[in-house]
């Protein structure tokens, strides 16, 4: 307490811990409003939360914030400031405090508040978020019960069937679990009433929102949850590289009614054309791919489907003609063409619906625009009528290919970051290629059946039935044929791989021409062409007659190119090959028969007389060997063996020596060489027997 003097008496001065504790509040409730600064709500952060978590953070922040600056002004303990500031929220004295605070926050403690401070230093605004309905998340019964498989149960009945009610879901789990479940703190519990089969049944196909789709409705699944990827078509930034087609029924109608539209689009670009076909047909195709090469040039590449249109022969042999490769996308991936995709519901939801006969994108849509007329003005009226056909197909043609030119190539595309596809087209410098009209028209002239491959016969050809002549074509020729559209009488005529043109055929018949007189004309034709044929062949043959035999010329080829062989080979020696005497009984005993002669010129055995006179010779003999020969050539006294293997002695040094040989005296050595009498000699000097020169 503290006095002090002052005019008109004493002033007495008491502190506030001192007052009871309702005047204290008053006092404190009277000198400290919330201002509008403490009471803001605090801005949304990039965390995500729920409603009711973002609504229990904020008010957790304006009351720690407004808490914190009385704490600031009373300068008084911080339990002293919390045990007021809690007992003025709690009896709602604060002036100026915020009525949602209090609808989030209806009670409030000085230890609470002491948490929330505590969390909202340490970890940031986001620990103050709370979410009562999340903590209980996927904890109730049918979430847990019998670990979990009541919840995969009726996962499977709903994708079974989207139409089972509740009750029909809470019978099949009473057929399949029994009354009783086992809670996740394995305790039974009773079966859940169809009212919660209800909520838990409507969160389920919430939460699994996708994997039902995917499970129930593919094609929903496809178009709107499969990953498709953004910005695909980024590599593709030249002109013509890729180009995609695709057809599509048309949202409206004509006077001759439903038509079908085909679509093809240039990636790079976005450029595009539209043709309008009665039915899905390989012609249509063709006709789509004429029309685009003549505004925007000859593709690289076209990405297509399986359609029977777009895998016809005669699709692909135009592809080949015009050499553009043909890329087809995997069956059932619409998404693989997704450009062309877009592209026809830009269609069918842009220019579709603002055209007369307009039936709608669906049952559902033809049906309400169908409701637009009474009853009794729909009873027994026409289509027509109906939708307010009033364009033909040429009309409608017409109409779409002036919205494509003068709508969507003049409007920005997100995909070409802002530009347009004419800014786009005109900003590059990549060359275009162009193909001449009447090229493309002959390309896609319609050809007779088994794709247009026909067998020209010594009739002529024979297409439906009708026999074409032609100049200048032999029988048994395979040729593509191509009718002529504005005369059926006259067919052109090219190899069967379209790559040279041999000329046209005509049918006398369909052309108006007598036929006696034009097969007459062609006989005398072809008999002239067949003639030029064979002249130059026969006077060639009768030359040929009148020079050598064909063996006569097969042999002088021969002897010519052995003989340039054997020049090319001169300083090659082939080394011998070693050899080996082959001995079998069947041989041994050959040998035998031939030999037989030999053996019966044998020498019989000498009698007494004889053999005394043989002696007397044989002693002669030995004494005249015992006497001095002078031999001339001293190689005159070595055996024939030794002769030969000296000289191949001789013959190898010179080899060594670096001197050439004849061929003569080359194959001599070779074959003495591979010799048995030369490889034993050379086997004993090698064991230092110099004796083997001399035997």
């Amino acid at each position: 307490i503290q006095t002090e003097k002052a005019r008109g008496g004493t002033i007495t001065r008491y502190h506030i811990d001192l007052l009871p504790l309702d005047v204290k509040l008053a006092y404190i409730v009277e000198n400290m409003p919330v201002s509008t600064t403490d009471s803001a709500r605090p801005m949304p952060g990039e965390e995500v939360l729920s409603e009711e978590a973002r609504a229990i953070r904020d008010a957790k922040i304006v009351i720690v914030r407004i808490a914190d600056r009385w704490r600031r002004n009373l300068g008084m303990t911080a339990a002293a400031t919390d045990a007021l500031f809690v007992n003025a929220f709690n009896g709602r004295n604060i002036p100026m405090f915020p009525d949602w605070v209090f609808d989030v926050v209806p009670k409030l403690s000085k230890r609470t508040l002491y948490r929330w401070r505590e969390k909202l230093d340490r970890h940031g605004t986001v620990a103050l978020a709370h979410d009562r309905s999340a903590a209980k998340k996927d904890k109730g019964l049918l979430d847990t019960a019998n670990d979990g498989s009541v919840k995969t149960f009726i996962l499977g009945c709903i994708a079974k069937n989207p139409a089972f009610s509740a009750k029909h879901i809470r019978t099949y789990c009473r057929d399949e679990f029994g009354d009783e479940l086992v809670d996740r703190n394995g305790e039974l519990q009773s079966m859940p009433p169809i009212r919660t089969f209800q909520h838990f049944i409507a969160k389920m196909r919430k939460e699994h929102k996708v994997a039902l789709t995917a499970i129930t409705d593919p094609d929903r699944f496809r178009s709107h949850y499969k990953m498709a990827g953004n910005n695909t078509a980024s590599r593709i930034t030249i002109p013509n590289r890729l180009w995609q087609i695709d057809a599509s029924p048309l949202d409206a109608m004509c006077t001759d009614g439903r038509h079908s539209i085909y679509a093809c689009i240039d990636i790079a670009t976005r450029r595009a054309v539209i043709s309008v076909s009665r039915t899905p047909r390989a012609e249509a195709v063709g006709l789509l791919v004429r029309k685009m090469i003549l505004k925007h040039g000859v593709a690289e590449t076209i990405k297509t489907d399986n359609g029977s249109d777009f895998v016809a022969k005669a699709t692909k042999r135009l592809f080949d003609a015009l050499d553009i490769e043909m890329e087809i996308s995997p069956p059932y991936t619409p998404e693989d063409k997704g450009f062309v995709e877009r592209f026809i519901k830009t269609i069918q939801h842009d220019f579709s619906v603002q055209s007369d006969g307009y039936i709608g994108h669906n049952p559902g849509e033809r049906k309400a625009i169908e409701g637009r007329k009474s009853f009794s003005k729909r009873l027994g009226a026409s289509d027509a009528e109906l939708f307010d056909v009033k364009l033909t197909a040429a009309e409608f043609q017409e109409k779409i290919d002036d919205w494509v030119e003068y709508v969507y190539h003049r409007e920005p595309h997100e995909g070409l970051k802002g530009k347009t596809p004419n800014e786009v087209a005109f900003a590059s410098s990549e060359a275009i290629r162009r193909v001449d009209e009447r090229a493309l028209d002959v390309l896609l002239m319609p050809v007779p059946g088994n794709d247009g491959i026909r067998t020209f016969r010594k009739q002529g050809l024979e297409i439906d039935e009708h026999w074409y002549g032609a100049d200048n074509i032999l029988p048994g020729t395979k040729v593509l044929v191509r009718h002529d559209p504005a005369d059926m009488g006259r067919v052109l005529i090219s190899t069967a791989e379209g790559d040279r043109f041999l000329g046209e055929a005509i049918c006398p018949e369909l052309a108006g021409i007598d036929p006696q007189r034009y097969w007459a004309a062609k006989k005398t034709v072809h008999k002239d062409f067949i003639q030029s044929q064979v002249k130059p062949i026969a006077d060639e043959a009768r030359r040929f007659m009148k020079g050598p035999s064909g063996i006569d010329r097969t042999l002088a080829v021969a002897r010519r190119d052995a003989a340039k062989e054997a020049a090319e080979q001169a300083n090659v020696i082939n080394m011998p090959k070693r050899s080996e005497d082959h001995r079998t009984p069947a041989i041994d005993a050959a040998l035998d028969a031939a030999t037989a002669s030999q053996r019966r010129n044998v020498a019989k055995p000498l009698n007494e007389k004889a053999a005394e006179l043989h002696a007397a010779i044989v002693r002669e003999a030995e004494r005249k060997a015992d006497g001095k020969v002078l031999h001339i050539n001293p190689d005159d006294a070595l055996s024939e063996g030794a002769r030969n293997f000296k000289w191949a002695k001789a013959v190898e040094g010179q080899i060594a020596a670096g001197l050439k040989l004849s061929a003569e005296e080359a194959v001599k050595l070779t074959h003495y060489q591979s010799s048995t009498d030369y490889q034993i000699r050379m086997d004993m000097l090698e064991f230092g027997m110099e004796a083997a020169l001399n035997f």
